[in-house]
């Protein structure tokens, strides 16, 4: 029986020892690769099994942000955005859940805020420090086209209130100003990807971490 406390080295020789006892042919996959890797680096490998998937505090971090953003989604509980790192703000199709999501794999708390005329935004939005809110914002005629594309894809008529274009002028004038009010930096995420504008969230809330 091999004991757990082999490291990858003691595994490999086992491995190739009995392999060779009983005529079976091996193949090294990631030796090579591996020596590869130490002669350009001058660093020696680890050797440990399990370093990229291992369990530790920030593992444990990015557990915690994911289920955070999960539950602080599009405004399902106000209550709970006071206690994140960022808090997103925009219209619908302005890319805040997939931007909240990436954060969260950076270990980064992220809740995101729907901005709609007809529902005033959470008090807590404005009790909040404006360095921890970032608005995004979209032209009019991109978000046009999302829209009309995602009530096709839902199977609903195209040319329902949600896509047209006065509806949408309407709700980025709204979300212009309540982002005004709360005086949050704004990033146009127009044609840019949720990467790229996830990246430039990062930017701002790392520059007011260092603000603190």
């Amino acid at each position: 029986m091999i004991a757990y406390t082999l490291v990858v080295a003691d595994l490999r020789d086992y491995l190739l020892r009995l392999a060779n006892e009983k005529n079976i042919v091996t193949v090294d996959i990631l030796g090579p690769m591996i020596q590869g890797i130490q002669k350009i680096s001058q660093l020696e490998p680890a050797m440990k099994p399990g370093l990229l998937h291992q369990l530790d505090e920030q593992y444990f971090r990015k557990v915690e942000a994911i289920e955070f953003a999960v539950k602080y989604d599009d405004g399902k509980d106000p209550r709970g955005i006071v206690h994140a790192d960022v808090v997103l703000v925009g219209v619908s199709r302005t890319s805040k859940t997939p931007v909240s999501m990436y954060l969260a794999h950076k270990r980064v708390k992220a809740a995101n805020v729907p901005l709609v005329p007809e529902v005033g935004p959470p008090e807590e939005l404005f009790q909040m420090p404006k360095r921890k809110i970032v608005g995004l914002t979209i032209s009019p005629q991109l978000l046009y086209g999302i829209r009309t594309e995602r009530l096709k894809a839902l199977g609903l008529v195209g040319n329902a209130d949600y896509a047209s274009l006065k509806r949408i002028l309407d709700e980025l004038d709204f979300a212009e100003a309540i982002m005004k009010r709360i005086g949050c930096p704004v990033i146009d995420v127009t044609n840019k990807a949720v990467e790229e504008t996830a990246a430039r969230v990062l930017q701002i809330y790392y520059r007011g971490e260092r603000n603190v």
